[in-house]
């Protein structure tokens, strides 16, 4: 596999609306890159059947979170969803003064606000090839109501709006060609800093 090389401390923004596989995709670039580490975002909503606290997310209560945010503990954050999601401060800025890349699967506003402190981040924005796949990626979960895989469509339409503020498009039909087209981004990006 490869194991991409350039920039100290590059910082790979991926996001997407839910279901369209931001956490599956930024998973696989991780286990096949030993130069690229990811950023593991704090978050409110519980957890689905299959994650586990430390590895999708860390999941605390609102509580804590908002303690996190009056400590200044987020680079970013951002209620979506009715949930809150947000970056470590100090993680992330530990990832920077290592030569690894820092891979964020994070919201589009998170996605924005970390691009504003950090201008050379790169921006890749995943999506279904349609907005039916992505309903029907919702329900196959089988973890939302009828009402969220709504509020979550509504919520992607808007989200679709954003792509002009990103860099790449990678239209999600299979994950293995999802992860091989990211991971040629990223491999570009160190050849353009190299040479």
């Amino acid at each position: 596999m490869n194991n991409f090389t350039g920039q100290r401390g590059k910082i790979i923004i991926i996001s997407a609306p839910s279901g369209a596989g931001k956490t599956t995709v930024c998973n696989a670039i991780v286990k096949n890159n030993k130069n690229i580490v990811r950023s593991i975002s704090y978050t409110t909503r519980p957890p689905r059947k299959c994650e586990r606290n430390a590895r999708e997310y860390f999941f605390i209560n609102e509580s804590d979170f908002e303690k996190m945010i009056k400590k200044n503990k987020f680079i970013e954050w951002a209620k979506v969803h009715g949930n809150y999601y947000g970056t470590s401060k100090d993680f992330l800025k530990s990832v920077l003064k290592t030569d690894k890349k820092i891979i964020l699967g994070i919201d589009v506003q998170g996605g924005i606000n970390i691009k504003k402190r950090y201008p050379n981040s790169c921006m890749i924005f995943v999506m279904t090839p349609n907005l039916k796949i992505l309903k029907e990626r919702l329900t196959m979960r089988g973890n939302n109501s009828e009402n969220e895989i709504k509020i979550r469509l509504k919520n992607a339409r808007e989200e679709l709006k954003q792509i002009v503020q990103y860099e790449y498009l990678i239209i999600n039909r299979d994950l293995d060609t999802a992860v091989n087209e990211i991971e040629i981004v990223i491999k570009s990006l160190a050849y353009k800093i190299n040479n």
